[in-house]
């Protein structure tokens, strides 16, 4: 049954008022006590929605918030190092190094590219005894920093699927849990993230593209404004519309690997990231709790495959070009969720495709956001 949502206050943007959509928050401590109340209320947030506010104003979850601050602090200073010390970590693997501005595509679809600098700490890196991190980084507190903040974010996420687990019944091999454990290998991540002013990037290069997430959970932290989702269900316009910040809290949501664990009954969160104050540089920490790689589900198109293969097959369209994305299904983009936005609208473009036999002209639609 779609959720029923109060109409939406709004916020200015872009010369009109869009909607900042509400949504359910969920007491860490209530769920590290496995209160019954609070898992239902977890459970049915993830069931109709896909995403919450996660409160972590307790003494359980201020280290959390604490480890953000320090992690926010070792971003301010590696981003503001010149480019060419940053490119010297490269990116080693699609979980793990730097990625320059412009690396995907934006958020406003054809012709333009992202508008963010990301820095990407594999959990599985940060577990062995020499990880592959920036020297600077290794020969310093930095790394401990990193080592706590994977270590709280990790801690909380297990605590959001044990609770889910039992609120859906599940015992045994069956929770999802048992599908992530820590000494298996997975693509879990740390990402932190920083756009840059468009005055800096242009228009050109702005915000980050619509999709859900590869991950089972997300964990998501940023003080300032920015974030869009587009709720599931018949909710009015169901245009997108922001996120606002909410101090002491993370925003948690489902990626496509827990909606496909949980048999397409979770709802998986469709947002991007929109520049709200082009002149300001912003910061975002992600923590992306993925599967064991060798986990088995069945995906968005029927396919039983593996977490690795889908994390491997959606990090490819998210970096290929806008006319290869337009090309794939959209549920690698969009997780196989379901939209029929009034923001969006429909543009025809041509392409050309190579085949054994000759090339063939065919049309492919590319939606276009907001444009």
């Amino acid at each position: 049954m779609a959720p029923q949502i109060d109409p939406p206050q709004t916020v200015e943007w872009n010369g009109k008022r869009v909607p900042v959509w509400s949504m359910q928050t969920i007491s860490y401590a209530a769920l590290l006590s496995q209160d019954p109340a609070e898992i239902d209320k977890v459970l049915n947030a993830c069931l109709e929605e896909g995403y919450f506010y996660l409160d972590l104003n307790s003494i359980d979850g201020r280290r959390m918030l604490s480890d953000r601050a320090d992690t926010l602090s070792l971003m301010e200073r590696f981003f503001s190092a010149p480019l060419e010390k940053k490119n010297e970590f490269g990116l080693i693997s699609s979980h793990l190094g730097y990625e320059p501005v412009g690396s995907r595509t934006g958020a406003f679809g054809a012709g333009t590219k992202d508008g963010y600098e990301m820095l990407k700490v594999s959990r599985d890196e940060i577990q062995r005894g020499s990880p592959k991190v920036p020297e600077p980084i290794k020969n310093s507190p930095d790394l401990k920093t990193l080592e706590n903040a994977i270590g709280s974010c990790n801690t909380v996420t297990k605590v959001i699927l044990s609770a889910l687990s039992t609120g859906m019944g599940l015992t045994g091999a069956a929770r999802f849990e048992n599908h992530h454990k820590n000494e298996k290998p997975s693509t879990t991540t740390l990402s932190m993230m920083h756009y840059l002013p468009t005055t800096l990037t242009g228009t050109k290069n702005t915000g980050h593209q619509k999709h859900t997430d590869i991950s089972s959970l997300t964990l998501l932290f940023s003080s300032q404004w920015g974030l869009q989702i587009r709720p599931p269900g018949t909710c009015g316009a169901r245009e997108m519309g922001f996120v606002a910040p909410k101090p002491g809290c993370a925003f948690v949501h489902v990626g496509d690997s827990l909606r496909f664990a949980s048999g397409m009954k979770f709802q998986s969160c469709i947002h991007r990231v929109v520049p709200f104050d082009p002149t300001e540089h912003r910061y975002s920490i992600a923590y992306f709790l993925r599967a064991e790689d060798d986990t088995m589900f069945m995906d968005s198109e029927g396919r039983y495959v593996t977490a690795k293969t889908w994390h491997d097959e959606k990090f490819k369209a998210f970096t290929d070009p806008w006319v290869w994305q337009a090309m794939a299904p959209k549920s690698m983009i969009l997780g196989g969720m379901k939209e029929d936005g009034a923001d969006d609208k429909e543009a025809v473009v041509l392409k050309e495709v190579g085949e054994q036999k000759g090339v063939v002209r065919e049309e492919v639609k590319e939606v276009v956001v907001g444009a």
